[in-house]
């Protein structure tokens, strides 16, 4: 069995960590670099980047801060955020990152996933999708959750992964930042639908989220921010939980 994957995601604005409720009221977390080398030191298995404002300001991700987390961690590593082209995804590789992450690039040029796989392969390409309810149908939402779109979230993932991605980062938008849990439902039905592997993201709080993500959700990796950040839970003891519950993952 394959092992579960635990991932602080750092949330990047103006080179700092941010971390809000509901994808609004952001305050500060601290420093990008800082962060991304405890967490590689304290047995987190990936990491994820995104520069939360680049799609909305249409800048490109900051390379220099990719170059800067790549030197001073030994784990995979994420990078998101403004990503449109071939040549983004090129000068990310090339900087340090692992894989990237794409979101609303994706939706608005949806081949974009198929030249990416085609180029970088699969294991590169992470589709991130943000979704809430919307009279009782998970509706896809772009901009960092800003607007809404037409796509029904299962009907999106089934495409994105037949385009070739070689994960989906779920971030339910009704859960993040509440700590209420993550969406469980959601994620179990996605893990049906697509044969990759599902990141869950929105909504942890405590260790019994994440383990509950795993059983009732399916996801195949829990990615978290705040409860990392401000030392809610720390990794290590989450893992040990994990590992109590009978969930496989790397000590």
């Amino acid at each position: 069995m394959l092992a579960k994957r635990i991932i602080p995601c750092l949330d990047i604005k103006n080179g700092r960590t941010v971390k809000g409720v509901n994808f609004v009221d952001l305050r500060d977390a601290g420093d990008p670099v800082e962060l991304a080398e405890i967490y590689s030191a304290e047995g987190a298995d990936e990491l994820v980047f995104l520069d939360i404002s680049a799609t909305e300001e249409r800048r490109k991700t900051l390379v220099n801060m990719v170059r800067s987390v790549a030197e001073k961690i030994n784990i995979p590593f994420t990078v998101g955020g403004g990503i449109s082209s071939v040549e983004d995804v090129e000068i990310l590789l090339n900087n340090g990152a692992d894989k990237v992450s794409i979101n609303s690039s994706a939706v608005k040029n949806p081949q974009l996933i198929n030249d990416l796989a085609q180029k970088f392969g699969s294991q590169c390409v992470v589709v991130a999708i943000d979704a809430k309810q919307i009279d009782g149908q998970w509706i896809v939402h772009l901009v960092g959750g800003k607007v809404p779109t037409e796509l029904n979230l299962f009907d999106w993932a089934v495409e994105v992964a037949r385009r070739g991605a070689g994960e989906i980062l779920f971030t339910s938008m009704d859960n993040d930042g509440t700590k209420n849990g993550f969406a469980n439902e959601a994620l179990a039905k996605l893990s049906e639908l697509v044969n990759i592997p599902i990141i869950a993201s929105g909504g942890a709080g405590n260790i019994q989220h994440f383990v509950d993500s795993f059983k009732k959700g399916k996801a195949d990796a829990a990615l978290a921010a705040s409860v990392f950040h401000f030392k809610e839970i720390e990794i290590k003891a989450l893992k040990q939980e994990l590992k109590n519950n009978n969930i496989e993952v790397r000590l």
